[in-house]
């Protein structure tokens, strides 16, 4: 069986120094492979093992120092301030974020490449400061002076003056930064590494410390090799194959050639077999796909190899896309009993994150400071979410007091019933002076809350959720150590979108036997190991290599010449990870999307490119398809059985909007007025359609009940006195917002708007103005009614029976008003949306289903049936008056066209009596037709109107 390059390692190791270890140290480029290697020294030593000290080339650097690596909450908000202060900006701190943590990553690198910073940050202004450059070589100097011919007089262009300006300056922070570090005893990693390698009195106890799989090195971790390697106290391995060392065209070999002479191998001279595995034979294959779901979704069909799941771990699936854990995992076979994954869960796709964004928005956006209450919306998503179980038992039966009293708006003392929600409504403002104290109280009662609901789930075998609340947990007590300090100095704005940004950038560790079962990993989790059986998912050009867009302050010529990290380094690191993880692999299977959409550019790997001419393997290509066609779905009728029907019966009453819903879509109707499933009605303080439309007719009502004298008549002069008053309107509108939206029922609260409630409120208040400036030209009318009840019994054959069912519903207005030849009864309904573009052409298009939604047929059915009805009541027309059916679009309608009356084509219905019989006629036999076993109901043949329909998950399924 082959061997694995740590194997070799522990092999060399017994050979070299027996069983006796305790004075050597061991340094790997990170931890897991310490894991393996001290297995194998275990496994292959002969008696008992004296086990060597295990360190990471980090920690090894740590060690060496009394200063502290500062997390990168603290550095980026340290970093802030002294970039402030040398700059002079405004720029608040969560837009600084993303380029603070830029700024770092360049500080870091130029203290692992011991550059000097004076000479990396030069003024670019001024080309003659190159005339010093001795210290650089020939090509250096030449790509230098190319790149600051740029910044010459004759290209003094505003991008380049505020590059300028920017880069004069990183010298300063710069300097300003690490002085303010090291009176913290502080550090980013770059200057605590150099700091080491530069102080003559860092002291290296062990006898040996061997460096183990190493590849491409920073100028810090060369240094201390060489100065460790003269001192007698050095020895390395290396793990490299000939192929990509030798190889012309490969970024590793280069550098790996280079290390070699410096810090020569001590397995050098065993088995040629060492460095000739990636020619050796493999089953290779290169797969492309179309997504990159059906990548993830492969590993079940891949471990169904029951050889790979038998390995154990000695079969990896490598994501070169982190994003592909969740597809992954979930589709994991049952065979697969033990799995180690290494990459990190993101934290922001944990429940704890929606969560702790819920408590977050009740006390801050959900909270109305004015009329010390909370907004219900903000409530509900708080009460409604599984870990508020955790702190109350109550926040469900509370949330249901709310809605069923219509509480918009409850107040603390409402919502604390017991201890949990006097937790959750627990007031922040109280004793607070100061913007800083709010901060550090609204974080310290985040952490109260995720410590209490911690320790209720401990006894859950969710090992997830709990890593994931400790993870949350952990993040937010930080925030606090560095508001309460001054560190964090912010407003709330910025706080949050720091949070938020927090949030998304950190994972959550999975715990597990690291040396037991399928390895799933992300790249950089491969250093070191060795599989037989290698399943590498997303293998694209942007992928594999990953980042390589060298995104820096420092551009890529100035990089080059300093010997900074540049994009060639970053290509040759994973030109080793890639090669490395395949050279002593048997059974190598590799995805790629080759789709072109979602930031896709369907391009596989430079690599798989590189191995495909010059490998020499023989590489089978595949494509990968879907197993079964998509099962397009759609709506099916349903027919009208018994039980159907024996709802249907029960109906006794019907409303033109249900008849409407007929003839949109049959299947419509049923759902909603046979079945009962109702529309999702959630009571919100957002301001919808519907919503919009009641505020607006109850303030026409409340306005008119106002205007009518005892005989119902509104005069010119009433109307004028009443928009003489500007503060009158204001008056209706806010009732009826406390009435409609808010449920409060005292007509003189203020209600608390906010913004979007506000433009609506200005909105409603000039469509109640522009109604009230029509009906000056109708004055004197009389109002017959205002949103009442407008019903007529209809008698129809159902089965050779006659059926009897009850028509109607409430009539916005009736009034009564003179036109040329006397007295006319309009049914008036209001509409606040837009008037549609093409009136009904035909009185039959009132019945059409195809014309119903596309020139709102269905407005005209409602306003027939309600004049239908008004024509024959002697209730509303005891005189036997004509009646018009009348549409009111406010939001297009004028003083000048002020004619709501509806038209049949262009014939203008004066009268609804000319429709008389036919309308009732339509209207029985529809509801025959509704009625009838025979006739199922059906889906509408408009499918555009299914993805816009309550309905659509029900009917499809």
């Amino acid at each position: 069986m082959r061997k694995t390059f740590l194997e070799y390692v522990a092999e060399d190791l017994l050979k070299k120094y027996g069983t006796d270890l305790s004075r050597i140290t061991l340094v790997f480029p990170n931890k897991r492979a310490s894991l393996f290697l001290n297995e194998h020294l275990a496994r292959m030593a002969d008696g008992p093992l004296w086990s060597p000290v295990y360190t990471t080339i980090s920690q090894l650097f740590r060690d060496r120092s009394e200063r502290v690596v500062a997390d990168n909450i603290k550095l980026v908000c340290d970093l802030y301030r002294i970039y402030v202060q040398c700059t002079g900006t405004t720029e608040t701190l969560d837009h600084f974020y993303g380029w603070g943590m830029l700024m770092l990553s360049d500080f870091d690198d130029i203290d692992k490449n011991l550059a000097d910073a004076t000479d990396v940050f030069r003024n670019l202004s001024n080309i003659h400061e190159l005339d010093d450059v001795s210290y650089l070589s020939e090509e250096q100097r030449e790509v230098l002076k190319r790149f600051f011919s740029n910044f010459s007089d004759d290209y003094n262009t505003e991008l380049k003056n505020r590059f300028l300006q920017l880069w004069q300056n990183f010298g300063n922070i710069y300097n300003s930064f690490n002085d303010h570090l090291q009176e913290e005893g502080l550090a980013y990693e770059g200057a605590l590494y150099r700091e080491v390698v530069n102080n003559d009195l860092a002291t290296y106890d062990a006898d040996t410390y061997i460096f183990v799989g190493f590849n491409m090195l920073q100028k810090v971790e060369q240094k201390l090799f060489t100065l460790l390697a003269k001192a007698g106290k050095a020895k390395f391995y290396w793990d490299f194959d000939r192929y990509y060392m030798e190889g012309a065209n490969n970024e590793a070999g280069y550098y790996i050639r280079q290390y070699l002479e410096a810090f020569p191998n001590e397995l050098f001279n065993r088995d040629d077999e060492i460095y000739n595995n990636f020619r050796t034979e493999k089953v290779l294959r290169f797969i492309s796909a179309s997504t990159e779901t059906i990548q993830g979704r492969f590993v079940g069909h891949w471990l169904q190899n029951e050889d790979f799941v038998r390995a154990g771990r000695k079969t990896a699936v490598v994501l070169c896309d982190e994003n592909l854990l969740q597809t992954v995992v979930h589709s994991l076979p049952s065979e697969v009993e033990n799995v180690n994954i290494t990459t990190g869960f993101p934290l922001a796709q944990s429940p704890v994150s929606s969560f702790v964004n819920a408590l977050i928005n009740l006390q801050t956006i959900g909270y109305t400071k004015s009329a010390e209450r909370y907004r219900l919306q903000y409530v509900r998503a708080v009460l409604r979410h599984p870990y508020s179980l955790f702190l109350s038992d109550n926040c469900t039966e509370q949330l249901r007091t709310l809605e069923e009293h219509h509480t918009y708006y409850p107040s603390r003392q409402e919502m604390a019933v017991d201890e949990g929600l006097t937790l959750i409504f627990a007031n922040l403002e109280e004793g607070v002076a100061d913007v800083q104290t709010y901060h550090a109280k609204l974080v310290d009662w985040i952490l109260s809350m995720l410590k209490t609901v911690g320790k209720r789930t401990q006894e859950t075998d969710d090992h997830l959720m709990k890593e994931a609340i400790y993870r949350m947990y952990t993040l937010f007590n930080r925030l606090h150590e560095l508001i309460v300090s001054g560190d964090l100095s912010v407003d709330l704005i910025t706080l949050l979108r720091l949070i938020t940004q927090l949030v998304q950038s950190t994972s959550i560790p999975f715990h597990g036997e690291p040396a037991i079962g399928l390895q799933v990993m992300g790249v950089l989790e491969t250093r070191n190991i060795d599989f037989d059986n290698v399943l590498l998912l997303s293998c694209n050009e942007g992928n594999m290599p990953k980042g390589v867009n060298d995104a820096s302050f420092i551009p890529y010529a100035i990089r080059k010449a300093h010997s900074l990290t540049t994009i060639d380094h970053k290509v040759a690191i994973y030109s080793y990870y890639f090669h490395r993880l395949l050279q002593r692999a048997q059974n190598i299977t590799i995805l790629y999307n080759s789709a072109t959409e979602d930031g896709h550019t369907g391009e596989m790997s430079r690599f798989m490119l590189q191995m495909l001419v010059e490998s020499g393997h023989k590489i089978e290509r595949l494509s990968l398809q879907a197993g079964q066609m998509p099962n397009v779905l759609q709506p099916h009728a349903v027919e009208k059985t018994d039980s159907i029907m024996q709802q249907l019966m029960k109906l006794d009453k019907l409303s033109p909007t249900a008849i409407n819903r007929y003839l949109r879509c049959q299947l419509l109707f049923f759902y909603n007025t046979v079945a009962g499933l109702k529309e999702s009605d959630e009571e919100t303080d957002d301001i919808d359609n519907r919503t919009f439309g009641n505020i607006f007719h109850k303030g026409s009502q409340l306005i008119y009940e106002q205007l009518m004298d005892a005989n119902f008549t509104v005069s010119e002069n009433a109307i004028k006195d009443f928009l003489a008053d500007k503060s009158a309107l204001q008056r209706i509108v806010d009732r009826t917002f406390n009435e409609e939206l808010f449920k409060v029922a005292n007509a003189n609260q203020h209600p608390q708007y906010n913004g979007l409630q506000l433009i609506n409120r200005g909105v409603i208040i000039s469509y109640l103005k522009k109604l009230l400036q029509m009906d000056l030209s109708l004055t004197p009318f009389r109002i017959l009614a205002m949103e009442k009840p407008v019903e007529q019994e209809v008698v129809f054959n159902v089965d050779c029976k006659t059926h009897t069912l009850t028509i109607g519903g409430y009539v916005d207005r009736l009034d009564e008003v003179e036109e040329g030849n006397g007295k006319v009864i309009r049914v008036v309904d209001y509409k606040t949306g837009r008037k549609p573009q093409t009136a009904v052409a035909a009185f039959e298009d009132i019945f059409s289903g195809d014309k119903v939604t596309k020139n709102h047929a269905d407005y005209y059915l409602q306003t027939f049936l309600y004049a239908a009805i008004v024509r024959d009541s002697l209730k509303w027309n005891k005189q036997k008056l004509p009646v018009s059916p009348a549409l009111l679009f406010i939001q297009q309608a004028s003083a000048e066209e002020n004619d709501p009356v509806l038209r049949v084509g262009k014939e203008r219905i004066n009268d609804i009596a000319v429709y008389h019989n036919d309308f009732w006629a339509h209207l029985k036999a529809l509801l025959s037709e509704i009625f009838d076993k025979e006739h199922a109901f059906m889906p509408t043949k408009d499918r555009e109107r299914c993805t816009r329909c309550p309905y659509r998950q029900v009917c499809y399924q």
